[in-house]
């Protein structure tokens, strides 16, 4: 069966890809494999058009497409990733007294799949199941932060698109870059009223074995509160990376 050999290159070229660090050539690609570099390159290019695959022209590189990520985030939205989270949410609550959310990107939004409501604290739009758009809220800045740029150029490659809530946050590629930036210099990252008005958030991203982010840790309050919950979110995520690791 001549699908069975395709399928598994086009595998272990996922994988091969999913342990680089950055983009890489063709030739390291069909090295790699073990394939011929003229097999490697028509490979390639229909794993493109599936977007499993992001050819950067310019450098002559390739790395994962967005697809791959969503099959990656895919195992993240399934219950062992809750499962493991569940209770050090709970303590997150039981510490700081606001409710927190554990989300997963899914393209360029962001996908909520548990929350952990405080006693008294108001409803949120961060239901379990709902989606927001990743660069407005905290969760989905903390996971697009610890992304490779090419991955956070092939998510967001012009103006097209961004889309807002309440006119408030980046709107151009230029402008996320510098709010993921100063995620990364800060260690977590917040929004302030753009995704709820009224509403703040500090988030923090849960990583794999490889360093990539399966998941955003969040904490929701009133706007003006304090931000002195961020060490508290950034320590709750790196224990929940932990365990995964």
């Amino acid at each position: 069966m001549p699908q069975v050999p395709a399928a598994t290159r086009a595998l272990r070229v996922l994988r091969f890809l999913a342990g680089q660090p950055t983009p890489v050539p063709l030739e390291r690609i069909s090295h790699a494999v073990g394939i011929p570099r003229s097999s490697a390159y028509h490979l390639l290019a229909a794993m493109a058009e599936e977007g499993f695959v992001v050819h950067l022209a310019e450098e002559r590189r390739y790395g994962l497409g967005v697809a791959a990520f969503e099959v990656a985030t895919g195992y993240a939205r399934q219950e062992p990733l809750a499962r493991l989270a569940r209770r050090p949410l709970a303590a997150l609550v039981d510490r700081t007294g606001e409710s927190a959310h554990l989300a997963v990107m899914h393209g360029r939004d962001v996908l909520y799949v548990l929350e952990e409501r405080a006693p008294g604290r108001p409803p949120l739009v961060t239901d379990v199941g709902v989606r927001l758009p990743a660069h407005l809220t905290a969760s989905g800045r903390a996971m697009l932060a610890a992304l490779p740029a090419a991955q956070v150029r092939a998510l967001y490659p012009d103006r097209t698109a961004f889309v807002q809530r309440h006119g408030n946050g980046p709107a151009s590629p230029s402008a996320l870059r510098a709010v993921l930036t100063e995620t990364r210099q800060r260690g977590w990252a917040v929004e302030d009223g753009e995704v709820t008005p009224g509403l703040a958030s500090v988030a923090a991203a849960v990583l794999d074995h490889n360093g990539h982010p399966v998941a955003g840790v969040a904490l929701t309050f009133a706007a003006g509160g304090t931000t002195d919950l961020a060490p508290r979110v950034r320590a709750a995520a790196d224990a929940l990376s932990a365990r995964l690791a």
